[in-house]
């Protein structure tokens, strides 16, 4: 008895009132929990095999899940090393703590946003998004503060341009910053600009299925 009730973890209770407001669902939260006592017992990067050996689900849909929670910004990857000199993996809870401390609807509302945003690139990529392009995409919405309008202006872009990469994507993200292009109306302009500075005729090239995006330039879908 006693032992059971020394091994405890702290659960705020913001966190059990509010978690659907932050777009999780149960399977969400047990491995947030899981993830927790990880953390305690010093595992700092639990794999999802092991996580699901505590959940009724499979490693694969641990480690699918795992990303949604990274994509909404609620579990945090950093590197970090160890005393004998390695780099590790390490999971951070941080991300979730913060959102619980601000208004849980308006995190809604942020999220729903934000989740549309990675959707439509894993729609356009045609995969799941690897964590570094997660953790890029979050730099741009958190770090950066770039409307996920503009971050949309510049997928389209890179779609239209027959080069889709998300270094292609930042650099013009970075290039547009840097010009003063805030909004999605700019971003055309400078677009049509760079255009009409080409005065050399380009090669005829096989080009992808842009139809979801061929008008953004003209006007917003």
């Amino acid at each position: 008895m006693e032992s059971l009730l020394l091994n405890q973890i702290n659960v705020p209770e913001k966190l059990l009132e509010c978690y659907t407001s932050l777009g999780m669902d149960e399977v969400d939260l047990a491995i947030i929990l899981q993830i927790q006592k990880s953390l305690r017992h010093e595992n700092l990067f639990p794999t999802p095999d092991e996580l699901s050996t505590k959940l009724t689900i499979s490693g694969t849909e641990c480690g699918m899940a795992l990303r949604k929670l990274i994509q909404k910004g609620l579990l945090a990857m950093s590197q970090q090393q160890n005393e004998s000199g390695q780099i590790t993996e390490v999971y951070s809870l941080e991300p979730l703590w913060e959102k619980l401390i601000s208004n849980p609807k308006k995190v809604e509302e942020e999220e729903s946003v934000d989740g549309a945003i990675f959707l439509l690139f894993e729609q356009e990529f045609g995969r799941p998004l690897s964590p570094f392009e997660i953790d890029m995409m979050n730099s741009w919405l958190d770090e950066d503060k770039i409307d996920p309008a503009l971050i949309k202006a510049g997928l389209r872009e890179s779609v239209l341009m027959s080069k889709l990469s998300f270094k292609y994507i930042d650099r013009i993200l970075r290039e547009w910053k840097q010009k003063g292009v805030h909004t999605v109306d700019q971003a055309r302009q400078a677009s049509k600009s760079f255009r009409s500075r080409q005065n050399s005729p380009t090669v005829s090239k096989p080009k992808r299925d842009t139809s979801f995006y061929y008008n953004w330039l003209e006007e917003e879908d």
